[in-house]
């Protein structure tokens, strides 16, 4: 068998070239369970008002909305968590097994949750329960990410990489677009009690039916090339090799993530509320704003990830964040002053042409900025620190602003901010070698 020389200096086996029928597994069991995890997670946001309601005591409709978003955001806290422990695990042990460990978890704590009686019939213990399931839908979602990408652009041809990253966000937009399909059926189908007397809890409970396809083409699925290349030489302890000597590229992954999980949250999970709640726009309006943002994204993000293979990834970052820098204050404006669902939707579709651009290309990008031995954990743990701090929060910062400064145009004060950010980052970083990058 033919050896290459890994990081720590000492012989391993090459990286097997995966069949056609390998290749195809791997594609269809990280992109079906990451769709699956990622609708579980996001479905809470589209639900909100009416969680909120059958969960939390409140007259004021903002403060209602506030403590869901703040339950919402809980999940978040435990990312990072989830990240360093299902991160490790897969570094260690294999990409496979944390993956169908954390479909397992998704699974469980997404169907507890559409099973939780309202306040009205159990009391406080109701909102305890939910922000329970959160926290262990949280825990899940840190290793998921991560291990995706990593699943799927470790098992791509190196002339191809770019598209197969790109193919793995491209599974999220499409959960993005069931949740938001579901959520605008529901609408119209129920009434206002009904929907929040029950019909909020049926994606929870119904998502559950995707679960067995997904572990079970997670479990027949190889390992990927470049782990088993490693053969043998696993780290022991990956979160502090992670943190110690690849720091950096966990910083620049943090820095990167900013904008990307900001306006992703902002305009996709607080958007609707705000245009319901606030600007008072009809709901169906709100939630097919929505769906044509994420509908474009679908359009968008495929097509960058195959140019990213052909002119390289970093100019697509940059024409991402500067895009947010420069146009979400006009799109917020645009929504104050018309309040109509024709201008949500302009707003939503901007938003996806620009998040596609970014979504196509960082998979990828990040996955090239570290080696194999860490890969997992590095890139769960610098992408999940920022969607807790910056992403997850989004949602209640957003609507806090609105309450505090009474400017409906605040929320956007916030992506600028975040647009600069990770701008900086990305200006001043080199951009590794494709060709060489997954090699190390």
């Amino acid at each position: 068998m033919s050896q290459q020389v890994n990081a720590a200096g000492t012989a391993s086996p090459a990286r097997p070239i995966p069949t056609g029928k390998e290749i195809a597994r791997a594609l269809g069991s990280a992109m079906i369970g990451n769709w699956f995890e990622l609708f579980d997670f996001i479905i809470y946001g589209y639900f909100a008002a009416q969680i909120g309601k059958a969960m939390f005591p409140a007259a004021d409709p903002v403060t209602i909305i506030l403590s869901s978003f703040a339950t919402y955001g809980v999940g978040f806290v435990m990312r990072p968590i989830g990240s360093m422990v299902l991160g490790s695990l897969g570094d260690r042990h294999g990409r496979k097994a944390a993956l169908v460990f954390t479909m397992f978890l998704m699974a469980f704590s997404t169907c507890a949750t559409g099973l939780i009686p309202p306040y009205s019939a159990i009391g406080v213990a109701a909102p305890v329960i939910l922000v329970l399931c959160r926290l262990l839908q949280g825990f899940a979602a840190g290793g998921e990410w991560g291990g995706a990408t990593t699943f799927l652009v470790e098992y791509a041809p190196p002339h191809r990489r770019g598209l197969f990253g790109a193919l793995q966000q491209l599974s999220t937009s499409l959960a993005i677009v069931s949740a938001v399909s579901i959520a605008l059926l529901l609408n119209v189908m129920l009434t206002p009690a009904a929907l929040e007397s029950w019909g909020w809890r049926v994606p929870f409970i119904a998502g559950l039916l995707v679960a067995p396809l997904g572990l079970y083409l997670r479990a027949k699925v190889p390992e990927t090339p470049s782990f088993r290349a490693e053969g043998e030489d696993r780290p022991t302890r990956p979160l502090r090799e992670a943190l110690t000597i690849h720091r950096r590229a966990v910083l620049t992954i943090f820095g990167l993530v900013i904008i990307w999980t900001v306006a992703g949250y902002t305009y996709g999970a607080f958007l609707v509320n705000f245009a319901t709640q606030v600007l008072k726009v009809d709901p169906s309006w709100a939630l097919t704003g929505t769906l044509v943002g994420a509908i474009v994204n679908i359009v968008v993000i495929p097509l960058t990830g195959w140019a990213s293979d052909h002119v390289g990834r970093k100019p697509f970052l940059v024409a991402s964040a500067l895009g947010f820098l420069l146009v979400s204050i006009p799109l917020f404006q645009l929504m104050a002053t018309e309040r109509t669902g024709l201008s949500v939707v302009v707003t939503t579709a901007c938003a996806g042409v620009l998040s596609g651009l970014f979504s196509g290309v960082a998979p990828t990008f990040l996955c090239e900025l570290l080696p194999t031995r860490v890969r997992y954990t590095a890139l769960s743990v610098g992408y999940n620190m920022a969607v807790m701090l910056f992403g997850g929060f989004a949602p209640f910062i957003a609507t806090l602003l609105v309450k505090e400064t009474g400017l409906l145009i605040s929320p956007a004060f916030y992506i600028t901010a975040c647009a600069a950010v990770s701008l900086t980052v990305i200006l001043t970083l080199r951009a590794p070698d494709p060709a060489t990058a997954l090699d190390r």
